[in-house]
């Protein structure tokens, strides 16, 4: 054998490069200029402010990213949120239950959901994104019909002319403050992420992920794990949702809905992330965090707040552009 036929040549792949570490680097390029611009955004206060505001979107986001995991999507989650939380301050409010049935009142709720989509999904064969889509709005209408498409507080007058006389429970409205609410963010990115790294059952969704057949004939379950997967997905968006209300200590219609873009932007931009070409809980996190970061920094700007939209949906084209470019090639 010859030296020459040994010698190996290494070659720098920007694109390779730019997919594995373009998210980080984003990041780190939008905090030099964010705080070039205004040296406050890097201060603690507004660091703890910008982890305190990814942390609904992280958690939705999650549970988007199980779906995603076994070839799925959900596009229902942001009306679960919603549903989840009408549910858990009306049963603070209108029913005077306490912090552990509201919070298992809106849990249960949620399951519900995310079994009707699998069982849509897995048993009747209906395209994921068509009947999620169908879902979001199902569920949105059924949040509004509970609610009288009012917002639910404490104090607030019932359709009989008499005052709500419920309270929100002081333990519950802690889950939303820092340093719980981040907490929560963190250990939901943690578990997930060791579920689906290390666990058989999370590379079985890999698996099924990759190829749904070659999975089914090694003698993995196939249905039942996308039955798991789109009840994790819709148990997830009640999580969000139950921090949503503890954060706002209400419930307005369509609360959860404005947290669907955001997440579904995470969840891809979570593709990419130090190469892993698949969803994955921290590649999730880091996405919100760009999110966050971008959010933040251009508010701190005095750009528009109508104006957030066109740069968020510019990143999630890029992502998505990004991600399915490499899994063409």
């Amino acid at each position: 054998m010859t030296a020459g036929k040994t010698k190996k040549h290494y070659s720098f792949d920007l694109f390779n490069f730019l997919y594995k570490y373009g998210t980080l680097l984003t990041i780190l390029i939008l905090i030099v200029v964010f705080a070039y611009s205004n040296p406050a955004f890097i201060q603690s206060n507004n660091i703890i402010n910008i982890l305190r505001s990814i942390s609904i979107v992280t958690i939705i986001a999650i549970g988007i990213t199980i779906s995603l995991s076994v070839n799925g999507f959900d596009l229902s989650v942001g009306s679960v949120a919603s549903l989840s939380n009408a549910i858990v301050i009306s049963m603070f409010v209108w029913f005077s239950q306490n912090t552990t049935i509201a919070i298992f009142s809106a849990i249960i709720a949620a399951l519900l959901v995310g079994a009707f989509n699998a069982l849509m999904i897995v048993k009747v064969k209906i395209p994921d994104m068509l009947l999620t889509l169908a879902t979001m709005f199902i569920v949105q209408g059924i949040a509004l019909t509970y609610t009288r498409g009012a917002t639910v507080s404490q104090n607030m007058v019932m359709p009989d002319g008499t005052f709500a006389t419920g309270t929100i429970s002081p333990a519950f409205a802690k889950i939303g403050q820092v340093p719980w609410i981040i907490i929560i963010m963190l250990v939901v990115v943690v578990a997930v992420h060791i579920f689906l790294t290390y666990t058989k059952h999370g590379r079985y969704m890999y698996v099924i992920g990759g190829n749904q057949e070659a999975a089914r004939l090694s003698g993995i379950p196939v249905n039942k794990y996308k039955v798991i997967a789109y009840l994790l997905s819709a148990f997830f968006a009640a999580v969000g949702g139950i921090v949503l209300a503890s954060r706002v200590m209400t419930a307005e219609i369509g609360a959860g809905t404005p947290y669907l873009m955001d997440a579904v932007a995470a969840a891809f931009i979570g593709f990419s992330v130090l190469g892993a070409g698949k969803p994955n809980a921290f590649g999730t996190f880091i996405g919100a965090v760009l999110i966050g970061i971008l959010s933040n920094g251009l508010v701190m700007m005095s750009v528009p707040y109508y104006a957030m939209d066109i740069v968020k949906g510019t990143v999630l084209a890029f992502a998505l552009a990004l991600t399915y470019y490499k899994l063409k090639s």
